[in-house]
This record gives C-alpha cells, sequence and structure tokens, in this order.
C-alpha cells in the first residue's frame, strides 16, 4: 500500500496557501488539516482526484478571525471511480467585520459506484458585522452510493452561556469554552503528534478575538 500523504498548513498573518491539487491512486490516502489563525487572510483552495479504488481523502479545517480578514476556502474533490471515499470538515468563527467563504464541490462520476463522500460547514458569528456565506455542493451521477453534505451559520447558544455563568465561570471564558468545544472535531482529525500543541495554540488565538 502506498504511504499515506500528511499535510498541515498553519496560516498567520501574512502567510499565503499554494494551491493544492492531489491526485489519488488504487489504496492512496491524505489526510490536509488547514489552520487560518486571526489576522490571516487566506485564499485556501484544495483539489483532490480519487482515481483509484480505495483512494480515500480527508480534509479538515478551521477559520479564527476576528477583525477585518476575508477568508476564501475552496474545496473540489472528484470520485471518478468505484469505492472511493472522502470526508471534509471545515469549522470557523468569525467576529468583527471578518468575511469568511465556503465553497465545496463534490462530484461522483457515473461509474464511482460504492463512493462513500460526506462534507460539513459550521460557521459562528460573533458580531453583528461578521459574515458567512456557505455552499456546499454535490453532483452524483452514480446511484450506489453514501453521500451527504450541509452547512450551518449560528452564534453562540445563550443557554448554555448562562448555565456555564449561573455557575461562577465568567462571561468571555464561558465563551472559549463553547468555541473550544465548536472546534473540537477539527481537532480531533489533527495528526496525533500534534494534536495536543495545536490545541493550545487555537485556545490562545480564540481567547485574542472573544
Amino acid at each position: 500500500m502506498a504511504e499515506a500523504i500528511n499535510i498541515l498548513r498553519i496560516l498567520r498573518q501574512g502567510d499565503s496557501f499554494e494551491p493544492l491539487t492531489l491526485n489519488l491512486g488504487q489504496g492512496q490516502e491524505a489526510t490536509v488539516t488547514v489552520l487560518v489563525l486571526p489576522g490571516a487572510s487566506a485564499d485556501v483552495r484544495i483539489a483532490a482526484d480519487l482515481t483509484g479504488a480505495g483512494a480515500n481523502f480527508r480534509m479538515s479545517g478551521l477559520y479564527l478571525s476576528g477583525a477585518d480578514e476575508k477568508v476564501n476556502i475552496v474545496t473540489e474533490v472528484k470520485h471518478l471511480v468505484p469505492e472511493t471515499s472522502s470526508n471534509q470538515l471545515v469549522n470557523g468563527i468569525a467576529g468583527g467585520k471578518a468575511h469568511a467563504t465556503f465553497y465545496g464541490r463534490i462530484v461522483v462520476a457515473q461509474d464511482a459506484q460504492k463512493t462513500e463522500a460526506f462534507q460539513t460547514n459550521h460557521n459562528i458569528l460573533l458580531t453583528e458585522g461578521a459574515k458567512v456565506d456557505t455552499k456546499p455542493q454535490l453532483e452524483i451521477y452514480a446511484d450506489d452510493v453514501k453521500c451527504s453534505h450541509g452547512a450551518t451559520i449560528g452564534r453562540l447558544d445563550e443557554l448554555e452561556q448562562f448555565y456555564m455563568r449561573s455557575r461562577g465561570i465568567p462571561e468571555d471564558e464561558a465563551k472559549v469554552l463553547q468555541l473550544i468545544s465548536f472546534l473540537s472535531p477539527v481537532l480531533d482529525n489533527v495528526p496525533e503528534d500534534r494534536r495536543e500543541e495545536l490545541a493550545a495554540l487555537v485556545e490562545k488565538s480564540l481567547r485574542g478575538i472573544v
């Protein structure tokens, strides 16, 4: 079996993202993780063609924007042969006057039976001035597949905040705890040897925008 591909990109203010294109043949696996930290305006473009049976693509991403950043995340995954799989999860937090967009496209070709493809984008707005646009898409031309996509845009749960504050947790700390919980599914997918380090980095970054 081919060696698994693991790609981690951490974008800080001033960093850019080189467009990433993957072609995964038989049995190949690729895991891509992208963290966009406060202050970074980024155009993230990721494409993956699954061209061999057993190919698997996983993408996890998060963005933290608390000022006037512009974050654009575009993914395109094409399942071109039978028995391939993909899973994408992108969670983001926008505050200040930040503007984030997510555009995800999954294509399942006519011959790509037994495909499993999932795509999810969740977003939280911290302020009235922040904006998020999200458009996950599925194009399915085969009939024996398991595929789903979904997106949400919302605000922090006020009842949950009230519950924590009633137990003596300060308001800002209650918000941070909620947001850490919101981002934890993405952090769970970070390579294990760096998970603790990156979780601490994300928490520190969150505290800077809440």
